[in-house]
């Protein structure tokens, strides 16, 4: 029995993909269920698996694009089919060993035969023979000599690399984006972590990160001011009255964010479960498109890599992104003194079309009151 395999739904406006690895070899056995090919969209990749089990046969290549409802494979019910043999491996030939040279005879100098001094080169025959190539640059290569490595290569950029880089740019000239900063002391924050780190993850069967602070932080920001959980469409402002936010990850293929929904709702623990889901299915290419939509507010950490301090883009059509930063330890003046307190650098990206500067800088500093006494998270001050 032959079996199609279409293209399925992407999701809402998407309706082209681009065939992007084989997970089965043409011709071979697959079982009901397994992997067989990875589709590549503008926003994440997909893969299909086998309706039944059988010998699988492609009408695409890799490389091609493919529509929603597009044959792109079947699969021979009745074909009776096996492992495939590997290529039994062939040993390299041996490389032929070249003879020794002769050894180097030996010539004798001309001014060491007739003991006469050897004559010295005016002005004008010096800067002639400078101009002159050597003899060694003008020998032909030697056939052992290897190719010389290209300066440049070529690839084509994937489908989410595309995208990015379009939002990047739309980012840049649709909106008035602008970047305020301040810091804050994770002194209290790391405290807490470590003290109560292993209970946290004998409940949740997570660890407890920094991430789920400042979720908390910004939820609780965001109901202050509510002007940042805004976006403008057309003419018209939007107010988004959930607290659905966006967790930046980063992936072999480019940023993915996918988006805690309710965090208005959720614990610590269930915040720390969901990134850490998030985290395992973007690197692994299985998020879906439902798990990227609809945010209204996005954090991304630069301090997993080491990053001091930077300016976050906004993640279209949201109003307001906030970076976070490494943490370092600086001197800082603490009741009239100075001591070492462990410090990040924290960056409020925002439309200044929507959100004016007093709004934005009072949101940050909301921000950092909940950071540095986190008791207020709890009393959801």
């Amino acid at each position: 029995m032959r079996i199609e395999v279409e293209v399925p739904p992407l999701g809402e406006s998407v309706v082209e993909a681009v065939v992007a690895d084989f997970r089965a070899e043409e011709g071979s056995g697959v079982a009901k269920g397994q992997e067989i090919l990875e589709l590549e969209t503008d926003k994440v990749n997909q893969v299909l698996y086998a309706p039944e089990g059988g010998a699988i046969h492609y009408l695409v290549k890799v490389g091609d694009h493919v529509k929603v409802g597009q044959k792109i494979a079947w699969i021979d019910t009745a074909a009776t089919v096996s492992a495939p043999t590997p290529k039994p491996t062939e040993a390299p030939p041996k490389a032929a060993v070249a003879p020794p040279p002769p050894a180097a005879e030996k010539k004798a100098s001309p001014t060491a035969a007739t003991g006469e001094k050897p004559l010295r080169l005016g002005q004008d025959e010096f800067i002639k023979a400078l101009d002159k190539p050597s003899q060694s640059a003008t020998a032909p290569a030697s056939s052992s000599a290897s190719p010389p490595t290209p300066r440049t290569s070529r690839r084509k950029m994937s489908s989410l690399r595309r995208t990015i880089a379009s939002r990047l740019v739309e980012v840049k000239q649709n909106t008035a984006m602008l970047t305020t900063f301040n810091e804050v002391d994770m002194s209290a924050v790391m405290a807490i972590r470590a003290q109560e780190k292993d209970s946290f993850q004998q409940r949740y069967g997570v660890k407890l990160g920094f991430m789920s602070f400042f979720v908390k932080a910004v939820t609780s920001a965001l109901k202050a001011f509510p002007e940042v959980n805004s976006y403008i469409e057309g003419e018209e402002i939007v107010r988004c009255h959930n607290y659905d936010i966006g967790i930046a990850i980063s992936t072999e293929k480019g940023l993915v964010v996918p988006v805690v929904r309710g965090c208005d709702t959720l614990s610590f623990g269930e915040i720390e479960r969901a990134i850490e889901q998030f985290a395992i299915k973007g690197r692994s290419g299985k998020l879906t498109l439902d798990e990227l939509r609809g945010g209204s507010f996005t954090i991304t950490n630069g301090g997993t890599f080491g990053s001091l301090l930077s300016t976050p883009i906004l993640n279209p059509p949201q109003s307001a992104i906030l970076g976070m930063h490494t943490i370092q330890k600086r001197p800082v003046a603490v009741a009239d003194r100075v001591e070492v307190r462990s410090m990040m650098y924290l960056a409020l990206s925002y439309d200044h079309r929507l959100i004016d500067g007093k709004e934005a800088v009072q949101f940050l500093v909301q921000i950092k009151k909940n950071i540095e006494e986190p008791s207020r998270l709890l009393l959801d001050l």
